[in-house]
């Protein structure tokens, strides 16, 4: 996620692994640039300055190179006072611009992005520099410093402080603290080839955390000779952690500079910067922000909700990224984040929804964050989103042969909360439909929460409480629904909404009536076979016009809605059943093809397009007897051809009975039976 409009991408995986206390930062001379402090090449140059000299054609060459640990070492040896002159000069050209706008803002996140919630402190650099010294003084953030080469062991158990991995300039001139100052090619030979005490301290920090290097260029030689210890563990056959770097790139070399990292063993966290210039704001902000939001835990994470509730998710960019915080803030195990979503005033616009919580942004590196234990091998596949996404162990139903109630997993707070933010929009008949396009069927916590909200805002209308609705409205001008609107939410609630995703199988159910008959057992289950339900759609003017009607003055003037059965493709399974046991068994499913018209009729009704002298019959099946004119577009009149033809199966065997049944059906409230009578 991005903390900073511009800034770097900080992974999810990261991030998570740093709530976790799992991360420790690595710092190069890149923090300490806003303190008019060089890095390596820069301090090389200043040195020579200092004392007086150029490079001859050796150093020169090496420092062309990039080599400038070389560099230096050449220097000590043939300068007069040798390390005594070149590190006195070194301390002269570490002395920081404390006044300098933002010159220790880093120095201080840093500090406090490694402090553990147990309020342990584990951070390397390896700057010589005192200016964490200065950023804890003005923050009131006292550490204890580990100077090199008394190391701590880089265990959970045994490490609290700052580790100054190559030393620390002494306070006072000293020429022994001084000389153990890890700069020259030699010094470095010690501390990670011979003596190897760097390098055993690097190789056991790799084994045990997740190391983020900041501040270090790709080329530099201090971040070459830690990576080197690291490959030569890597061929003993010791395994490692993953290990991050900022670093900064300029646009259209991501691809280039990726792989420059990568083939180091680091994975990138690349972040823009003008060609030629030396301006990293965006890595410095990154942090400031990270560390201000780490340092007030949940309440950070709130106020980035707040912060970003009422934006429009379709405005978030790749340079801004709003949408990535607030999926980073709102899946806070406490649920708390999603609480103060679910809460806001006014409502969060629903687009949060549908451009957002439904986007694939996460992926396996993310099922932890989420409580999921991950394998070790990666699933390149998965990709899920934050309603829709693996659920953990202790929320998951259990593997069973049968069950007594639902197979529905449990809710996690998350869950829990963006519902509550769901149930202010019962107005808005997109909620519906998107529900719809996920298959239909509300999870059964869901279902309890609409179902009660829509008691509770029903009571508050029939009392005649006005001051209470018009509160909700002025918060939420979405979350009472219209009378259209809630005859949808009703149709829904009761299993009416035919799922875009279950498949019933009418086939099947004929293979065992051509073997078995009509049983009591099969006439039950095709009556769920044809019962009547509603496809709802998108009406198409929803992509000329932002919002729907506001005054609807049927349920049509809000979602586009048929009339089907929940079996697909009825009349062409029933067109081919053409059998002596089929025409034999019409009679006794006559009252049942009855009931399920009445049924669809009945739901034709709720939905406003059937009435007693009126429905739809004229216009989806103009002739109840067969003709040409039926061209069969509609599946749901299949249950009037059915009922014509079971009655007139019945008159062929008791014609007093299906005289009388016709009789019934004039007396019945829709036209359709009027029409059935008349055959």
């Amino acid at each position: 996620m991005q903390f900073v409009a511009d800034g770097p991408d900080v992974p999810e995986e990261l991030l998570q692994a740093h709530e976790e206390g799992r991360v420790v930062f690595f710092c190069g001379a890149g923090i300490s640039y806003p303190a008019g402090l060089p890095g390596f090449k820069g301090l090389v140059d200043q040195i020579y300055s200092i004392t007086g000299t150029t490079r001859n054609s050796i150093e020169d060459e090496a420092f062309k190179q990039g080599q400038f640990d070389a560099t230096l070492d050449l220097l000590e040896r043939r300068i007069p006072g040798q390390r005594k002159t070149v590190r006195e000069a070194l301390a002269k050209a570490l002395k920081p611009n404390l006044r300098r706008k933002g010159a220790t803002d880093s120095h201080a996140a840093l500090l406090r992005l490694s402090r553990t919630r147990a309020g342990a402190l584990r951070l390397v650099t390896t700057n010589f520099d005192r200016v964490f010294d200065t950023a804890a003084r003005r923050t009131g953030q006292a550490f204890h410093a580990h100077t090199a080469p008394m190391l701590p062991i880089p265990k959970n158990s045994r490490w609290d402080g700052l580790v100054f991995l190559h030393g620390l300039l002494p306070k006072d001139a000293n020429e022994s603290a001084l000389n153990r100052l890890v700069m020259t090619s030699g010094d470095f030979g010690l501390a990670y080839l011979t003596e190897r005490w760097a390098a055993r301290f690097v190789s056991e920090l790799f084994r045990n955390y997740i190391v983020c290097f900041i501040g270090y260029s790709i080329n530099d030689p201090v971040l070459r000779y830690m990576m080197d210890a690291l490959a030569a563990d890597r061929m003993l056959g010791e395994s490692t952690l993953q290990a991050w770097a900022f670093g900064d790139c300029e646009v259209g070399q991501e691809a280039r500079k990726t792989t420059e990292w990568e083939a180091k063993g680091v994975t990138p966290i690349l972040y823009d910067v003008v060609p030629g210039s030396h301006d990293h704001a965006a890595l410095h902000k990154t942090l400031q922000a990270w560390s201000e939001t780490y340092r007030d835990g949940i309440t950070g994470k709130e106020r980035m909700v707040g912060l970003n509730a009422l934006a429009r998710p379709s405005a978030s960019t790749k340079e801004d990224d709003f949408v990535g915080r607030m999926l980073w803030a709102l899946s806070d195990k406490s649920g708390l984040p999603a609480r103060q979503f679910a809460d806001f005033n006014p409502a969060p616009p629903l687009e949060w929804l549908t451009e957002a919580f439904s986007q694939a942004r996460f992926k396996h590196s993310d099922l932890n964050r989420f409580g999921v234990p991950s394998k070790q091998d990666v699933d390149a596949k998965l990709l899920f989103n934050l309603v829709d996404r693996p659920t953990p162990y202790m929320l998951a139903p259990r593997m069973r042969l049968a069950t007594g109630g639902t197979s529905n997993s449990d809710w996690d707070q998350v869950m829990f909360q963006l519902s509550r933010w769901l149930t202010r929009h019962l107005n808005d008949p997109q909620l519906i439909l998107w529900l719809v396009g996920q298959g239909g069927r509300l999870h059964d916590r869901l279902e309890w929460l609409v179902d009660g909200r829509l008691n509770e805002l029903g009571k508050f209308e029939r009392d005649g409480k006005v001051s209470e609705l018009r509160e909700i409205r002025s918060h939420s001008p979405n979350a009472i629904p219209s009378p259209h609107m809630r005859t949808l939410w009703r149709v829904l609630l009761g299993g009416r909404v035919k799922s875009p995703w279950r498949e019933t199988d009418l086939y099947r159910w004929q293979e065992r009536f051509n073997q078995e008959g009509m049983t009591p057992l099969l006439r039950l289950e095709l009556r769920d076979l044809l019962a009547p339900k509603l496809l709802l759609k998108k009406p198409f003017r929803w992509d000329q016009e932002v919002t729907s009607p506001e005054n609807p003055k049927r349920v049509r003037d809000l979602v586009d809605w048929e009339l089907a059965l929940a079996s697909d493709h009825v009349r062409s399974t029933f067109k081919e059943s053409s059998s002596e046991r089929w025409k034999e068994s019409l009679p006794t499913l006559l009252d049942d093809f009855e009931h399920l018209l009445s049924d669809a009729l009945d739901l034709l009704h709720v939905m406003g397009e059937a009435e007693d002298r009126s429905d739809r019959s004229h216009w989806d099946l103009p002739s109840i007897a067969p003709h040409p004119q039926n061209r069969g577009f509609r599946d749901w009149t299949t249950l009037i051809e059915l009922l014509r033809d079971a009655w007139e199966s019945e008159r062929e065997i008791n014609p007093i009975r299906a005289i009388r049944i016709a009789e019934t059906w004039f007396g019945r409230s829709y036209p359709t039976f009027k029409r059935l009578g008349k055959v």
